[in-house]
């Protein structure tokens, strides 16, 4: 069941067309993403779903019960937000209960988002992930049906940004819808069952990740040291050469290593990888995440 529809949304700012003819459906209990660089549209679309911001036009249509506040049935973990100094977690909670009529209680929270070993810490000594699990707690404080997570595990270490994942994987379990924003693509590839991918205030390709990578690679890569293939062989053969590595797409893995060994070509330090979002987001923007073109 669809829960939300983005119809034709728009949102310009003067001469800068933020959010440019978006449309998409979320289905209920789904884990959706919204992917793209910085300044892609992403927060804008996120905010205008959420009612803090006007849209310039377009619609948001949520599939709720009749009369429903939508205020009420949404949790938001917003890109930065300030917290009280010199309150403690279990104090922080307290207080953003009290801001709402139901809420989920606080032992509740503290398992859901692993808040136990630093209940009774000041805010102002969190760690960032510490910090993000706080913050996801107050998203959930009233026990949302869905929930915005705005690029949640920016700044985090690895190990952090994993612990947060399982999070997001136990949140979900629960039946709710989750709605996430972020511009790494092995997080939209663990969390999401739908994605939308964004440049430039567009929708450039939606649908599943398993959906996407096969709809557009039927090849996998493999990498070998530049010194094992020798750059003759390497442009003879048409492989592409980078700096340190050969690469070599291939729709048969076992076909192409056996070539590579009738041509007598070392295997060692042989890698092999399938197409990931990475390499979609390169193929249909011509430039990587961090926004270096490649053409």
């Amino acid at each position: 069941m669809k829960i939300i529809t983005v119809e034709n949304l728009t949102k310009h700012y003067k001469d800068v067309k933020a959010v440019d003819d978006v449309s998409f459906d979320i289905i209920k209990g789904h884990c959706f993403g919204l992917l793209g660089p910085n300044g892609a549209g992403k927060t804008t679309t996120i905010e205008i779903m959420e009612g803090i911001i006007n849209k310039t036009s377009g619609e948001v249509k949520y599939n709720t019960q009749a009369n429903a506040d939508v205020s009420q049935l949404i949790g938001i973990q917003f890109q930065s937000t300030a917290l009280q100094d010199y309150l403690t977690v279990t104090e922080t909670l307290n207080l953003f209960s009290s801001f709402y009529e139901k809420t989920l209680s606080n032992e509740t929270l503290i398992e859901l988002c692993d808040l136990s070993e630093f209940v009774n810490r000041d805010n102002r000594l969190l760690s960032g992930g510490q910090r993000q699990r706080l913050l996801l707690a107050l998203a959930l404080i009233n026990d949302p049906e869905i929930v915005f997570l705005d690029e949640p595990t920016t700044g985090l270490d690895p190990q952090s940004r994993r612990h947060f994942w399982q999070l997001i994987k136990n949140i979900k379990a629960q039946g709710k819808t989750v709605i996430l924003t972020t511009h790494y693509m092995d997080e939209a590839e663990q969390l999401c069952d739908n994605i939308v991918i964004m440049d430039n205030g567009k929708i450039i390709e939606q649908g599943s990740p398993k959906q996407l990578l096969t709809r557009h690679f039927k090849q996998v890569f493999i990498y070998l040291p530049v010194e094992n293939v020798g750059n003759e062989l390497a442009t003879k053969q048409r492989w592409n050469i980078e700096e340190t590595y050969v690469e070599i797409k291939s729709v048969n893995v076992e076909k192409t290593v056996k070539e590579l060994i009738e041509l007598a070509v070392p295997l060692t330090g042989l890698h092999i990888k399938s197409a990931n979002l990475d390499d979609l987001f390169l193929k249909l923007t011509g430039h990587s995440l961090g926004g270096t073109s490649h053409v």
